[in-house]
């Protein structure tokens, strides 16, 4: 069983891989479809895949553009791929594709939970506070990602990020606008009108509603002369060539540039290798930033990665809160502050099962794991208080505490079977589960069964063990049951209770009662 932070939510597999595709930038559309079209070949050549779907010029992780493309791979259903997992068909896929050149090829499986990231695995957010350019920033995440990629607990750690984009940047004569009579925001609205294009309207027909949108056709705007061709209205109502306004300088730079806690930054997204969870992709991402993050840049998480990370100190909180919400009910119950702890003192012989089989089944301590060990504080400590409280009532009869432990172990044997291998045999369908979902049920189900099967097993031996310990503490303290009757008759007898003497009708005083 790998280790992994508090509130793990273990990869499932779906059925489904998503192939991001990135070509250099500037690439046309047809060069991407081409290497789209290489990717689709190999994929099909893998039996399990079955269905196949390209788009062109989008990237779930880089957003629109030429250079850009997705895959969709649909898998076989799961009896159909016995034995095949969709981290098999990820590793073949990987392999198979390293040859592309020309274009970076990744490959993953949708988040488990949705909404929580754009793929499984995780998720990073590089940030600059220094305020500087770009192409520092970009040289920073580059060492960062470098460095990352060559952990052996990492497969792949990438970014769409790049700056090398081939871009015009618009320089405006804002006196020249001015002297010519011409608004500032004029000349942008038409710049975006006929370039980017505007919403003007919509509009309804065969049933259906479409919208109008205003922009010049591909051949008037694909090229710095085109700005010759369009022109502004000024306050005199002439127009005006907007070349004469504006200079447009060639350039390089990013996409887009994204903003995480008001920062610039760089999402970074990558995915463990086979063998180790996302709990040791992180702890790799704070070494690696450590080593090659200058002083300056730092990181976050997003998605999932960034809820794992927040929620590592819950489960130590919340086993310790379900332990005391335990103490203090037996507490009241036998109105003793020791024998509770025969009840609390016997969970970790059950809890070690959970993690024995995990460690056998190999399935990592994710937060499905986390819930079987609080459902099993309650069951048992159910278990527990059965012979505890049969015990502590054959005590209170004048039964010594050896024989009564005995007795309880024996007299409330069958019942504890009974409820117990009903449970285990209940959860068996979850612990061999397969298909959607089956990481989660596998997880839960078999620390259930495990942590059941050893508490009932060893638990019947080792709880009336715990209560002559701490029933024989009690009564070195408080006495045994016996002392403790003997003085409370002692205090009876000492307690009397008088009535006022009364005068009777013929003036005679009435004894008072005792």
């Amino acid at each position: 069983m790998r280790t992994t932070p508090s509130g793990f939510v273990p990869d499932e597999d779906q059925g489904v891989i998503f192939a991001d595709i990135s070509l250099p930038p500037g690439s046309s559309l047809e060069r991407t479809t081409e290497i789209t079209a290489e990717v689709n070949r190999i994929a099909a050549g893998i039996p399990v895949i079955v269905h196949r779907g390209m788009v062109t010029g989008r990237s779930i992780i880089n957003g629109e553009g030429s250079n850009f493309a997705l895959l969709i791979i649909k898998l076989k259903p799961w009896d159909e791929r016995e034995g095949i997992k969709v981290e098999n068909v990820l590793g073949e896929l990987f392999q198979k594709t390293a040859g592309i050149k020309g274009a970076r090829v990744l490959f993953f499986s949708p988040p488990t939970i949705i909404g929580f990231g754009i793929a499984g695995g995780f998720s990073v957010e590089l940030q600059d506070k220094t305020s500087g350019t770009i192409e520092a920033f970009n040289k920073v995440a580059g060492g960062f990602l470098g460095a990352l990629n060559q952990r052996p607990e990492v497969l792949y750690a990438a970014t769409g990020f790049d700056p090398n984009y081939p871009q015009y940047l618009m320089d405006i004569n804002v006196a020249k606008v001015k002297e010519a009579g011409v608004s500032v925001s004029g000349l942008l609205n038409t710049m975006q009108g006929y370039y980017g294009g505007i919403y003007a309207s919509n509009f309804n027909q065969f049933g259906k509603q479409y919208r109008v949108m205003v922009q010049a056709e591909a051949a008037y705007r694909n090229n710095p002369a085109s700005l010759n061709n369009i022109y502004v209205q000024n306050a005199s109502g002439s127009m005006a060539p907007i070349s004469g306004f504006v200079t447009m300088t060639k350039i390089s730079g990013p996409q887009a540039i994204s903003r995480f806690n008001l920062y610039t930054s760089i999402s970074v997204t990558g995915r463990p290798k086979p063998g180790f969870s996302s709990g040791d992709a992180i702890k790799a991402v704070e070494e690696v930033a450590a080593q090659t993050l200058p002083e300056g840049y730092s990181f976050d998480y997003s998605g999932v990665s960034r809820e794992e990370k927040n929620s590592g100190g819950q489960t130590v909180f919340i086993y310790a809160l379900c332990i005391v919400f335990v103490f203090f009910l037996l507490a009241a119950l036998y109105e003793s502050y020791l024998i509770p702890l025969a009840v609390l003192f016997s969970l970790p012989v059950g809890l070690m099962g959970v993690y024995l089989f995990a460690k056998i089944s190999n399935i990592d301590n994710n937060i499905y794991m986390q819930i079987a060990v609080v459902m099993l504080i309650g069951l048992l400590s159910k278990n527990a208080i059965l012979v505890v409280e049969y015990a502590v009532e054959r005590r209170r009869n004048g039964m010594n505490i050896v024989d009564a432990a005995i007795d309880g172990a024996k007299s409330r044997l069958r019942p504890i079977l009974m409820t117990s291998l009903a449970f285990i045999v209940g959860l068996l369908p979850l612990m061999f589960a397969s298909g959607v979902g089956a990481a989660g049920n596998r997880s839960i189900g078999t620390g259930a069964v495990g942590g059941m099967l050893v508490g009932t097993l060893f638990g019947v031996f080792v709880i009336p063990g715990l209560y002559i310990i701490f029933q024989t503490l009690q009564e070195k303290i408080s006495g045994s049951p016996e002392q403790i009757a003997e003085k409370q008759r002692k205090e009876d007898d000492e307690t009397q209770v008088f009535e006022v003497p009364q005068h009777g009708s013929n003036g005679m005083v009435k004894p008072a009662l005792a």
